[in-house]
């Protein structure tokens, strides 16, 4: 049953027409043909109200989603039934504020305000506002966000100044006018420190039951003396859940920021055995790491680039795990690995119910004349 009255008109969920069981099964089918393996685990939690965080954009009429088939066209909602129920409530709250006030008005037509990022974990809130930093308006813009932050209920709210249509050299700026730069949410009973405007995993739940997957196939290895490369770590959560069981764990991450916050993760009492390093993931050719090595790799949706590929064959570590919200993508890297590598497991995890979106864990292990006992 649909529960999305936006539904067909909003460019976001393209699914929900199909019974959720069914869903399910189509995305374990998905990776399984893109991976070549055919036994795919399956793991999912509630089709709505799982996301805790959705970005909106500011238009003439008021504050809404992209406009399915329609690349620049936006439509106004009053609440979306895949968030969950925190990032409903900040979003009734920004549009009181905004859409009923008559200063605002001059703002939004000079296109000052782009977007706004939501975001309402176990644990905290926050929002990030998206200012032009090209605007005119750009000094009013940022005086109604300081009033807006005395009355809403967020515990973060951050600004960043961006060029409408930012590239790799452009200059962005953040700053918060209320609370932290930084959030905070819970895994596996462990709290992690993310940057407000950065990445994190969207759906907790199956975000959690990720971590603990991963963490089982790790621990079925035994390794204590091995060292841990986290590939694309983000903020070091596969890095620091799976810590204890390695002598020594890089986290290597190109945002600047989220290396920051993986510091902040690892603690004094784990810094030493935790290196966390903000470089490019195809450097780790410079890191001088010594087998035997594991390595847990999580790329953005465009997969790993060439270099970052010849370097993980270069470095040809015991054992990948490759996580990916790109199943297709996955499968082209995998055909470059396999002559090295064996795939020994896979699963499919729904993050995102209601799309056509799913992530993707492969578990490889090098080809080798002695496997490992457990998996004969």
């Amino acid at each position: 049953m649909m529960q999305c009255k936006y539904y067909g008109r909003c460019g976001g969920c393209t699914t929900q027409h199909i019974e959720y069981p069914t869903q399910v099964k189509n995305k374990t089918n998905l990776v399984s043909r893109a991976v070549g393996f055919t036994d795919v685990k399956s793991f999912f939690d509630s089709p709505y109200n799982y996301r805790n965080r959705m970005d909106f954009h500011f238009h003439k009429k008021g504050i809404g989603l992209r406009e399915k088939g329609n690349k620049h066209g936006l439509i106004d909602v009053d609440d979306c039934p895949i968030s969950n129920e925190g990032v409903n409530k900040l979003l009734t709250e920004l549009k009181a504020f905004f859409n009923d006030n008559d200063s605002y008005d001059p703002i939004r037509k000079a296109g000052t305000f782009i977007c706004v990022s939501i975001r309402k974990t176990g644990i905290d809130s926050g929002l990030n506002f998206v200012l032009n930093d090209e605007s005119m308006k750009l000094t009013q813009a940022t005086e109604r966000i300081k009033e807006y932050a005395k009355i809403s209920g967020a515990d973060n709210i951050v600004i960043t100044y961006s060029p409408y249509e930012p590239d790799e050299n452009s200059e962005i700026i953040t700053y918060a006018v209320k609370g932290e730069e930084f959030m905070k949410e819970r895994l596996l009973d462990r709290e992690f420190f993310f940057p407000v405007q950065g990445f994190f995993q969207n759906n907790t739940e199956v975000a959690g039951m990720m971590q603990k997957y991963v963490k089982e196939l790790i621990d079925r290895y035994g390794f204590r003396k091995e060292t841990l490369v986290d590939l694309y770590g983000g903020v070091g959560t596969f890095g620091i859940l799976n810590a204890e069981s390695f002598s020594k764990v890089f986290i290597i991450e190109e945002f600047a920021k989220a290396i920051d916050a993986a510091k902040m993760n690892a603690g004094d009492a784990e810094i030493e055995k935790i290196e966390c390093r903000a470089m490019k993931a195809h450097s780790i050719k410079k890191l001088g790491l010594k087998a035997p090595l594991t390595v847990i790799v999580d790329p953005p949706r465009s997969g790993m680039d060439p270099k970052t590929i010849l370097s993980l064959l270069e470095k040809s570590p015991e054992v990948i795990i490759y996580i990916s919200c790109n199943p297709l993508q996955l499968g082209k890297e995998l055909d470059k690995l396999k002559k090295t590598f064996k795939i020994v497991s896979a699963a499919m995890f729904d993050m995102f119910p209601q799309t056509s979106h799913a992530e993707a864990v492969v578990e490889l292990v090098k080809r080798k004349e002695k496997d490992y006992d457990f998996l004969k």
